[in-house]
Order: C-alpha cells, then sequence, then structure tokens
C-alpha cells in the first residue's frame, strides 16, 4: 500500500477540500472510496475526465475504488452549480445511457475481482427503488434540519435567483448524502471524492453517517477545471468534447487538447495524464525554454487521446493532422483521393452535383452546406480573409463554386479560420 495518494494529487493540482482526518484513513488502511457519475448523456464528457482519474489514481495507490452511476439521481437532478431545473429523462433513455457510462468507465479502471482493490459499479436506482416516501423522510429526513441544507451555496443561490428551487432538487442533497451513507453501512466505504462544486452534497452525506450511523467518513474534492482565459473548460466550436469517438473523433479529441494555451496546458499535463513529475518537469523545461515549438501541447494531446482512444485512435488522429496542418502549404490537389477520404475526424458535407455543375456563389455555399449557419456569417468571414477553399485564401464575395473546384471530381476541401476543415463531397 502506497500512502502518498494526497501528495501526488497536490502536486498535480487535484485537490481543492479535504476533510480532517482523510491522510490518516489513507495511511491506515485499504480505503475504498467513490465517485458518482450523472447519467445524463451516453457519454462521458472530458469534464468527466478528472473523477475518472482520481479514481485512477487511487487504484494506483492501493485503495478500493467504487463508480456509482446514478441512476436514481438521474431521474431528479442536481442543483450544485446549475442556474435552472434541468430535464428528467425516461427509464428506457436512462437505462441506455447507464449501460453506455459503465462501457467507458470499465476501460479506465481495473473491474478483475481477483484484486483485493479490483473496481466495481454501483447503481444507486438498486437501494432506491426499494426506499418509499415515507421511510426516506422518517429514515433519512429527521437526521438532517431544514437550516442545515438552506445553508449550502448551491441551494442559497438558486433560492436568492427567480426561478427558485423545486423540493425534487432541494432534496438532492439528501439523496446523495444517502448514497454515502448506503456504501458506508454495505460496502465499508469511507471516502467519497468528486469536483468542487459538490463539497455541499458530500458533506451532508458524512453528516448523515456521523448522525445516523454514528460512524465516521471522509471526503476530498478537486477544483473545477477552467481555461485561463475564463472561458469554459470542455467545450469546442461542436460543444461538448465527448469520450464517445462517435460524437467526438478521435481527431477533434486531440485537437481539443493540442489548441490549448502554454497556461493552460502546463496545468492540464499535470491533471490529465499520469506522466510522472520527472517527466513532466522535463517538458516543462523544453516549453519554457521554446515555446514556439509547444512541447507541452503536443505531449499532453498524445498522452490523453492514447488514454481514451488507445494507439489506434492516436495513429487515426496525428495522420489527419499531418495531412491537414504539416502539409498546409502544399497544393490540395497534392492530396490523393485516398488522403481525403481517410481523414479520420474532419467534417464532411455532401452537396448536389447539378448545384455545382451549374455552379453556386461562394457565400450560397457556405450557408447550404452549413459550414457556416448563415450567409451573413459566411460574408463576414469571407471579408476577413477567413475562408479558404482547396487551400487558397477565397475573399471574394462573387466566386463560383464549380466542377473546377473539384478535387478528383469529387471533393472540394474548406478551411474555416486557423483551425477547422471540411471536405464537402458532391452526390
Amino acid at each position: 500500500m502506497t500512502n502518498n495518494l494526497i501528495e501526488e494529487l497536490k502536486w498535480r493540482g487535484m485537490i481543492q477540500d479535504i476533510m480532517p482526518g482523510t491522510v490518516e484513513q489513507l495511511n491506515k488502511e485499504m480505503t475504498s472510496a467513490y465517485i458518482g457519475f450523472d447519467p445524463t448523456a451516453d457519454s462521458l464528457h472530458i469534464g468527466s475526465l478528472v473523477p475518472i482519474l482520481l479514481l485512477v489514481h487511487l487504484q494506483k495507490a492501493g485503495h478500493k475504488p467504487y463508480a456509482l452511476v446514478g441512476g436514481a439521481t438521474g431521474m431528479v437532478g442536481d442543483p450544485s452549480g446549475k442556474s435552472e431545473e434541468r430535464n428528467l429523462l425516461s427509464e428506457d433513455v436512462l437505462q441506455h445511457n447507464l449501460d453506455c457510462v459503465k462501457k467507458q468507465l470499465e476501460q479506465f479502471l481495473d473491474f478483475n475481482t481477483t484484486l483485493p482493490n479490483a473496481a466495481v459499479m454501483v447503481n444507486n436506482y438498486d437501494w432506491f427503488k426499494e426506499i418509499s416516501f415515507l421511510h426516506f423522510i422518517r429514515d433519512v429526513g429527521k437526521h438532517i434540519t431544514v437550516n442545515y441544507m438552506m445553508a449550502k451555496d448551491s441551494v442559497k443561490k438558486r433560492l436568492e435567483g427567480e426561478t427558485g428551487m423545486s423540493f425534487t432538487e432541494f432534496t438532492y442533497q439528501l439523496v446523495q448524502g444517502y448514497d454515502f451513507y448506503w456504501l458506508y453501512t454495505n460496502k465499508n466505504c469511507k471516502l467519497q471524492m468528486g469536483g468542487s462544486d459538490q463539497w455541499g452534497n458530500i458533506v451532508t452525506g458524512t453528516e448523515l453517517i456521523r448522525r445516523k450511523g454514528g460512524g465516521e467518513a471522509f471526503a476530498f474534492t478537486c477544483p473545477l477545471i477552467t481555461k485561463a482565459d475564463g472561458g469554459k473548460f470542455g467545450k469546442s466550436e461542436k460543444g461538448n468534447v465527448w469520450l464517445d469517438a462517435n460524437k467526438t473523433t478521435p481527431f477533434q479529441f486531440y485537437q481539443f487538447w493540442l489548441n490549448a494555451t502554454d497556461a493552460d496546458a502546463i496545468r492540464w499535463i499535470k491533471i490529465f495524464t499520469l506522466l510522472s513529475k520527472e517527466i513532466i518537469d522535463s517538458i516543462l523545461q523544453e516549453q519554457e525554454a521554446a515555446p514556439h515549438l509547444r512541447t507541452a501541447q503536443k505531449r499532453l494531446a498524445e498522452e490523453v487521446t492514447r488514454f481514451i482512444h488507445g494507439e489506434e485512435g492516436l495513429k487515426a488522429a496525428l495522420e489527419t493532422t499531418e495531412k491537414l496542418f504539416a502539409a498546409a502549404n502544399a497544393p490540395a490537389d497534392a492530396l490523393s483521393i485516398e488522403d481525403l477520404e481517410g481523414m479520420e475526424g474532419i467534417v464532411r458535407f455532401d452537396i448536389a452535383k447539378a448545384q455545382i455543375e451549374a455552379g453556386i456563389d461562394i457565400v450560397s455555399f457556405l450557408s447550404e452546406t452549413t459550414i457556416f449557419p448563415s450567409k451573413g456569417e459566411a460574408k463576414k468571414m469571407l471579408q476577413n480573409g477567413g475562408v479558404s477553399i482547396n487551400r487558397n485564401k477565397v475573399g471574394d464575395l462573387t466566386t463560383l463554386i464549380n466542377a473546377d473546384y473539384l478535387l478528383h471530381h469529387k471533393y472540394i476541401l474548406v478551411q474555416k479560420g486557423k483551425k477547422s476543415y471540411y471536405l464537402v463531397g458532391v452526390v
């Protein structure tokens, strides 16, 4: 058993709040600990990577990780960090999401039951489905006062807002608290981890364990990941950056990390990779000596893409990156049809062959293929020099896109801004 888990997480910047006694508990014995995952979609996204990595570090340090998927809590909705009530999911959708999330978590944790610290997956619906409302308010609700629940920041903010808060969401912290109590009682789970926005819910759990069970439980949280410029972490042009390759391709995933600013790459390489301190220190020294080489960004993108998509996914991402960017100054007709069709992950659109043969003005071409949501936005970007067709900048709004532009009689390569590529095929 290694006892330096908290030290390891601290230098990586992954500890925000920690309950007194937590370090001593981890040093004393193999400790079972859990994190909850929200099944509101059929894939986790990169916001879930920090909790996944906390469980990975925990297991590597010899402790036992529990991944809780919230089949019951997913029906309710967590108010933490939210400004409004979220939509409730049907049981079918929820079950599909749970199955997908479970499959993803199995990629990262070792569930081999012969190990004393094998990872375990639990679903809180399994214990909540047996509990009646009366049972819950009698056996759980009486242990936590309304004053205690209302003192939580997540509750205060919502009550002070215009929309208020439903009774359903108000009770969420009790429901999550009961999860911890149930795992403590039935699985000897003594530690809960999560994002810093979960601190209030987690502490309600330790309080319930103390008041209802007379036991002692522990907790720590990690900071919520932000971008240095204040932008929201985990969002790309297409929305969330998902762990599912069908929702965010390995190429798009790789590009997200590669495009990190220097300040973000320096923080994120510690948080999102399992590289040792020595290796990270040497990468950061190289970055400082020659920032233009973007050593930290390249290694970060490579490590995280391999972690999520394996060697094959990384290889596909690197090949597409090479074709699109390394040879960006080469003429587009130097790309073979295999190159164009084999570019994993660039966004593809179709256009009718008849339209291209008749000729279509550039503004209509860009809006009809939905590369731009409107003609107005297409015009603006063209006038600002932000559009290239087949690697040639186009600024003239009267340009007619016709069969002369087709690469191999079939494709047109469009670039929007510096980093977004689209392949338009005629059908």
